[in-house]
């Protein structure tokens, strides 16, 4: 039954966002090459965006992409010598499930073979031959189902920018011939922990933009959410799995809190808790709860998760456990040395024991070559200053956070601070 044109193609758009990934998935265990993979799952799309209107859309709109894609390979292979004798064996088996159309449904609906299937792609497109930034762009693209446009607009970024390390990205897995597969046991730590780094960068840049007009880009949140919880559920083991979907279920709790009607951001200790995600905040409880039964050193995920909870068990900011997260920082710093996670630590040893102590800290880390240019490290400095009276010390480093940072709410923030600070200063201080 012909189906209205705009119906049909909003349908499509919702299908391909929710199984562009699995189609890709099962191309690429097939072929072997993401790039062709990716290209003929596009090809399927083209089809469907030409043929739903007409024709209806199908009971079953993804295993029909997944059956087409399959076909446009066979179609693929056997009009391409190069391929045809590089995958002479798979066109033949492919050739058999379609002569077999029962057969040839029951290996598209094949779960478990799907779930292998994601794993792997996921670990291909984090693979750390690809640079930091060609992971992201890879993984929303082919597991998150973004258009170009999209990852570039997330991101602030040329879309001929991020077109291009897309194109590199494949281009560079094909040229050092990397497998698609699982990591083998000894090399899976490590492949793991750029799985997770790439989910968390997307997540972070959503949270707290690193630069643009926008505090926040919760879309991005959202899609790292969804292929962090995707990943536990295909690696339901791995306890800084669940370790990292915590963190991100209670961070992402704060959102509707995090943001004024100006426009300008609210701090943790001003937000009010009661605008938290309940949902969210139980979704990450139970995640956080899955990774500690599992047993085990706890990992930096997991830790960051434990003090994220202690945030979103207070009900007031002052109910806050300090002593508890500072504690804990003390542990992520042995896991995972930062001058980064010293600096959190010495906000937390300010709140649980006096802002003079957490100053000390934070002053030992004006030498770390990491922190050149980080505006948090001033802007911490500023707020323990101003708890000490020292206004006019205050003052000077929040507009030199200010000057440093690149999201223009977050700039808008502290030069207001710098502004309130300077307000409190004693006319000596003035002179």
């Amino acid at each position: 039954m012909p189906t209205d044109t705009a119906a049909a193609h909003r349908a499509i758009e919702a299908v391909w966002r929710l199984e562009s990934a699995r189609i890709i998935a099962g191309l690429a265990g097939l072929l072997r090459d993401v790039g062709l993979a990716e290209e003929l799952a596009q090809d399927a799309l083209v089809v469907a965006l030409e043929q739903w209107p007409a024709r209806g859309i199908p009971a079953n709109p993804g295993a029909w992409l997944m059956l087409t894609a399959k076909h446009r390979a066979i179609d693929r292979i056997r009009r391409n010598e190069r391929l045809g004798d590089k995958l002479n064996l798979l066109g033949r088996e492919l050739e058999a499930t379609q002569q077999d159309p029962a057969a040839e449904l029951d290996a598209v609906l094949d779960d478990e073979k799907i779930d292998d299937d994601l794993l792997r792609l996921m670990f291909i497109s984090c693979h750390p031959v690809l640079s930091t930034e060609s992971r992201i762009a890879l993984t929303l693209r082919l597991l998150g189902g973004l258009t170009t446009e999209e990852i570039a607009r997330g991101f602030l970024a040329a879309e001929p920018t991020i077109a291009k390390r897309i194109v590199r990205a494949k281009g560079t897995l094909a040229s050092k011939e990397v497998p698609f597969e699982v990591p083998p046991p000894t090399e899976r730590p490590a492949r793991l922990a750029s799985v997770l780094e790439v989910l968390y960068l997307v997540f972070n840049e959503g949270y707290s933009a690193t630069t643009g007009d926008d505090w926040m880009r919760p879309a991005l949140c959202s899609e790292a959410l969804r292929l962090g919880r995707m990943l536990a559920e295909l690696m339901p083991a791995e306890p800084e799995v669940h370790g990292l979907v915590a963190l991100m279920e209670i961070q992402a709790s704060r959102i509707p809190a995090r943001l004024r009607r100006s426009g300008t951001p609210v701090p943790l200790l001003e937000q009010n808790r009661g605008r938290w995600d309940q949902l969210l905040i139980r979704r990450g409880f139970t995640a956080l709860l899955r990774a500690e039964r599992l047993g085990g050193p706890p990992g930096p995920y997991l830790l960051q998760a434990a003090i994220a909870a202690c945030h979103a068990r207070a009900r007031t900011a002052a109910e806050t456990d300090w002593a508890k997260i500072a504690t804990l920082y003390q542990v992520l710093i042995a896991v995972a040395p930062s001058p980064v996670i010293e600096l959190n630590r010495a906000v937390a040893v300010a709140m649980a024991d006096d802002p003079e102590r957490g100053l000390q800290i934070t002053d030992g880390l004006a030498a770390e070559p990491a922190l050149a240019g980080y505006h948090h490290l001033p802007s911490v400095r500023g707020d323990l200053l101003a708890k000490l009276g020292r206004y006019a010390e205050a003052t000077e480093e929040f507009r030199r956070a200010a000057s440093l940072t690149r999201n223009i709410p977050e700039r808008t923030l502290l030069l207001q601070r710098a502004a309130d600070c300077s307000a409190m200063m004693e006319p000596t201080d003035i002179v």
